[in-house]
């Protein structure tokens, strides 16, 4: 299956929304876990997830890339700045920073979830939303691309892994820096 990664513009809401769903991904997250603070996620539901998202993409710069095949969207990773996800830099998390000066850095970026449509789930798609996340990060000065997977899974279509495999993060060529929790390391790519 010919696989092509694009930037997540304004032009491709429509595409992003028919992947997320009437649901919005991960029980109407819409991406936003990592974009706001607890109290604020408690107290929003999907639909002002899928407006916050939206209000994101239309501001830019991209937040993420998506994958098409056949010119459908069947995956979305979620990759920028770490300051762009503000809650995957707190302390208390196994992906906060190893230099707290890293969660301002514009050059430091984090891949902080993926969302693969069902049908498409282990198929590799995971592989080639790193790939061109990584040459994304790069074409927008990127220096470090940082990643918090998760080691084991029980299968493809695991709703744990929408932080993604450290298997596929050790094939693109991400090294382990830390593990502060059993099973979620915190991996690194120097571009």
């Amino acid at each position: 299956m010919n696989t092509t990664i694009a930037p997540l513009a304004p032009k491709l809401w429509a595409d992003f929304e028919d992947l997320f769903g009437k649901q919005g991904a991960c029980y109407g997250c819409w991406c936003t876990h990592f974009r706001l603070a607890p109290a604020v996620r408690r107290a929003s539901d999907k639909e002002r997830n899928k407006d916050h998202i939206k209000a994101r993409i239309e501001v830019g710069p991209p937040p993420g890339v998506l994958a098409f095949e056949d010119g459908k969207a069947v995956g979305w990773m979620q990759i920028g700045p770490r300051a762009d996800v503000p809650e995957w830099n707190n302390k208390g998390r196994g992906s906060a920073p190893v230099d707290p000066a890293d969660a301002t850095d514009p050059g430091v970026w984090a891949i902080s979830c993926f969302f693969i449509r069902a049908k498409a789930r282990g198929r590799g798609v995971s592989h080639r939303l790193v790939a061109g996340g990584i040459e994304f990060a790069r074409q927008n000065g990127a220096r470090l691309v940082e990643a918090c997977p998760m080691d084991l899974s029980k299968d493809s279509r695991s709703i744990g892994l929408f932080v993604g495999s450290s298997r596929v993060f050790e094939k693109a060529g991400f090294e382990r820096l830390v593990e502060r929790k059993a099973g979620r390391p915190l991996m690194r790519l120097v571009l």
